[in-house]
Order: structure tokens, then C-alpha cells, then sequence
């Protein structure tokens, strides 16, 4: 079953989960649904080695 990441996404908004890791095979998948995320400039990835990205929510507030 794939990750439904629009959902990982709105509880990283919601804050019930404080980030999402995605590595180099699930990106692609992460990213088309990221691209059409409406509040996509909040979620917001930092590279890591290994080819993984944390992303995490930041307010537009903040």
C-alpha cells in the first residue's frame, strides 16, 4: 500500500507529528504530492546524508 503523504503532511500542520523523513526511493512519490499541497511553502525539507530529507513545519507566522 502506498504512503498517503497529503495525510503525513496535514498532521505535520496539525502538529501530531513533528516531521516527515523520506529517502532517494520515496521521493518522487513525496514530491507530486508536496507540489500540490496548498500550504507546500511551510513544509520544508533539510537534506541529509544518505540521501534522506527531513521535512518539518514552519508557520508562515513565525
Amino acid at each position: 500500500m502506498a504512503t498517503d503523504y497529503v495525510e503525513l503532511m496535514d498532521k505535520l500542520r496539525a502538529g501530531e507529528i513533528e516531521e516527515i523523513e523520506i529517502d532517494s526511493t520515496n521521493f518522487m512519490a513525496f514530491r507530486d504530492a508536496w507540489t500540490n499541497y496548498p500550504e507546500r511553502k511551510e513544509i520544508v525539507g533539510t537534506a541529509k546524508r544518505g540521501g534522506k530529507i527531513i521535512y518539518h513545519y514552519v508557520s508562515a507566522n513565525a
